[in-house]
């Protein structure tokens, strides 16, 4: 009951459990097994260990849980940090790239940790534009941080915004198999 207005209330309100249809344990369960895969999970393997019947049961629980695993105050990314951006959608008729209307522009940012990769970061963006990627960077990357782009002109004034910001070389025609931070 609330303690304000005594109205009978749910101990699952205001909760990824909220209005669900099936136990609490199964919920549990499928939390340990989302929290305990070394290679992540998925829908298909939460169906079948917990033997839910439809794989959009599956699907949706595993979004839900992964949400609510996500720590809102995170801490930004920093030491060496590349961003780049990329298409997502499938194979589809017409332009590609840049000049495709219906894929979606993911940013993607990456801590370098020695020779691997460390924690990352990706948001979906609107476009490729100046203002979205730089305050995709702002909201995910510590300041002082150095960054390393493709050269694209939507990341040129991070170095404006605390960033020290470093293109990284295109790989070049003459030299098809290399790729680096050093010219051909």
């Amino acid at each position: 009951m609330c303690a304000k207005c005594l109205y009978p209330v749910s101990a699952t309100a205001g909760t990824i459990f909220q209005d669900t249809r099936k136990p609490l344990r199964l919920w549990l369960r499928a939390a340990w097994y989302v929290t305990s895969q070394k290679q992540g999970a998925s829908a298909l393997g939460l169906q079948r260990v917990l033997g839910l019947k439809g794989y959009l049961t599956a699907w949706s629980w595993l979004h839900k849980l992964r949400r609510a695993m996500v720590r809102p105050g995170r801490d930004a990314l920093s030491g060496t940090v590349e961003v780049d951006e990329t298409y997502v959608g499938g194979m589809a008729e017409g332009k590609r790239g840049r000049g495709s209307g219906h894929k979606a522009l993911v940013v993607i940012a990456a801590e370098e940790d020695g020779k691997g990769m460390g924690r990352i970061r990706m948001s979906r963006v609107a476009d490729a534009s100046a203002p979205s990627l730089e305050g995709f960077v702002q909201a995910t990357v510590a300041p002082g941080s150095r960054i390393h782009t493709d050269g694209w002109d939507g990341y040129a004034g991070l170095s404006v915004l605390g960033y020290a910001a470093r293109t990284k070389l295109r790989r070049r025609n003459c030299c098809p198999g290399f790729i680096g931070w050093r010219p051909c």
